[in-house]
């Protein structure tokens, strides 16, 4: 099911670039489309140049983007509720707006109607990833086709039904890590004075082992923290970290601490995905487990590909200063992040 969704991940962009040729004089957007039970959830990401006026403020769009796509379940509509939105920053060029859809019952056929052109004019275009346990579908919504509906129930045999949720949940938490650019940017800070094996393990283990304490208790609903306070959290652990390594680099002794203590928040919001998706308790067990191994998955995928490197040209006679120039770098974007965060409150 990974395979399934990076070919899918591919296939988007390819269409993405066909339609930005295809289509010049209109917007394009990005949809992931994920369908778990009964609910949908729905998260768009424009361009932030060439909006105009709609997109100025971003709850209200939202909550226009939840009136224009409509999303139905077996032929009844499914309710649509705001769920998050994202401005530009430093480390993204887009606007991103989650919008949250309760269905009566688990969802067999579903149908979405995206009249964003309203918005938007209509030349717009939406290029939407669909994902469900078991499989997943690419679709392009644009002027003379603006609606899709397709069946979603998996017919497989409970063996591999199981295995096609699990894959499904798995894929996601390598999804929600890899285009985490404020974990990562966390995690780059925390390893950035790492001078051997054994300490990248100590605090890559740490890490693992809070985050994943958190998560799964927020995922239960056993802890519950507004992302009003968990997102300014997680900005400020990211200045905290590369502040440290340039006025106090000889506590990267004790980083492994410094990692365990600010996983238990990053791990709040890693939750956030899966609370989203109002699973029913059997199903959250089941998206928990397979989340949180593609959470680490991806985590290990990032340190394997960025430590080597970084490594290598920190050496003397290459670039010793890269851990400071890069700490400053994360400094300076956690603190963009920090102040935009606390201004959305």
């Amino acid at each position: 099911m990974t395979w399934a969704r990076a070919l899918a991940a591919v296939a988007a962009v390819s269409l993405a670039f066909g339609a930005a040729v295809a289509h010049q004089g209109g917007t394009t957007g990005h949809a992931m489309v994920s369908v778990a039970g009964q609910s949908v959830r729905y998260a768009l990401s424009l361009p932030a140049e060439g909006l105009g006026e709609a997109t100025r403020d971003l709850r209200e769009f939202a909550a226009a983007v939840a009136r224009h796509v409509a999303v139905e379940a077996d032929g009844a509509a499914c309710s649509g509720v705001p769920a998050e939105t994202r401005p530009p920053s430093a480390g993204r060029a887009s606007i991103e707006v989650v919008v949250l859809y309760a269905c009566a019952a688990p969802i067999r056929n579903l149908s979405i109607r995206d009249g964003i052109d309203a918005l938007l004019g209509v030349d717009h275009h939406t290029i939407a990833d669909i994902q469900w346990p078991g499989g997943a579908r690419q679709v392009i919504f644009e002027k003379g086709q603006r609606l899709a509906s397709f069946a979603i129930a998996d017919n497989a045999s409970p063996e591999r039904g199981t295995a096609g949720q699990f894959g499904f949940y798995l894929g996601l938490g390598v999804e929600h890590i890899i285009g985490g650019i404020d974990h990562l940017l966390f995690l780059l800070a925390l390893l950035a004075l790492a001078t051997s094996l054994w300490q990248t393990v100590k605090i890559v283990t740490a890490f693992t082992v809070a985050h994943s304490i958190t998560l799964s208790l927020a995922a239960l609903g056993v802890v519950d923290v507004p992302s009003s306070i968990v997102e300014p959290l997680i900005a400020a652990s990211i200045v905290w970290v590369a502040v440290e390594n340039l006025v106090a680099p000889a506590g990267a002794a004790r980083r492994w601490l410094i990692a365990g203590v600010f996983g238990l928040i990053h791990g709040l919001g890693f939750a956030s995905m899966l609370t989203e998706l109002g699973l029913s308790q059997d199903d959250l067990v089941r998206a928990l487990i397979g989340f949180n191994i593609g959470v680490e998955l991806g985590q290990l995928a990032f340190v394997a590909v960025v430590m080597p490197p970084l490594v290598w040209l920190a050496r003397p006679g290459r670039l010793p200063h890269l851990p400071q120039i890069l700490s400053v770098i994360v400094a300076l974007v956690g603190a963009v992040w920090l102040v935009e965060r606390l201004l959305a409150v």
